[in-house]
Formats: C-alpha cells, structure tokens, sequence
C-alpha cells in the first residue's frame, strides 16, 4: 500500500477499516467493543468510519483487540548504525539539529 499517496484522511479511514475488520474476526459488537475497551460507541463507531479520534483512544481499542505487538512494526524502536555510535560514544540523542528536515 502506498501509503504516502494517501492522504491523512485516507489513512484513517483505512485503519478504522482495519480494526472494524479485526473485531469483525473477533466475533466482537460494536458495543462489546466499547464495553471491553472503557470507550464509548460513538467512539468506535467514528473510528471505523474512518473519523478522527485521540490515539490513546485507537490504543484502547488495539489492547482489547489483542493488536498492541503491531505497533513495533508500526513504529519500531529506532536503530543506531555503528558508525553513529562511535560518533557519539554512548551519548543518546535529546534533540535534532536544525539542518536538513526530511
């Protein structure tokens, strides 16, 4: 999936997909959804229509559905190349300088 084609609504509404699809495999109501995950129906449903809602929100919805082990792939742990750390020795990074943003 190309997901910097998309757009941000896009992504959302895919993921909502997403999830609807997991609790729909899960044998799980929209309400028990909601029940399970301390979240409300409104909040369930906007997720899976693709409708803005708070990530500790998403997050709930992920434990109930047992997908909290995909956020390592979807954002993993960053790696330091070995050459970054003999640069710099140790010292873990605070901030990000101001040069090139990409």
């Amino acid at each position: 999936m190309d997901w910097y084609g998309m757009s941000d609504s896009a992504i959302i509404k895919e993921i909502g997909n997403r999830l609807k699809n997991y609790r729909l495999r899960k044998n799980c109501t929209q309400e028990e959804l909601a029940k399970k995950s301390g979240i409300s129906m409104g909040s369930v449903h906007k997720i899976e229509s693709g409708k803005a809602v708070s990530f500790a929100i998403v997050v709930s919805a992920m434990r109930t559905l047992r997908l909290l082990d995909n956020l390592e792939t979807f954002i993993p742990a960053p790696s330091i190349s070995p050459v970054d750390l003999l640069k710099w020795r140790g010292k873990i990074r605070q901030r990000a300088s101001h040069g090139d943003r990409s």
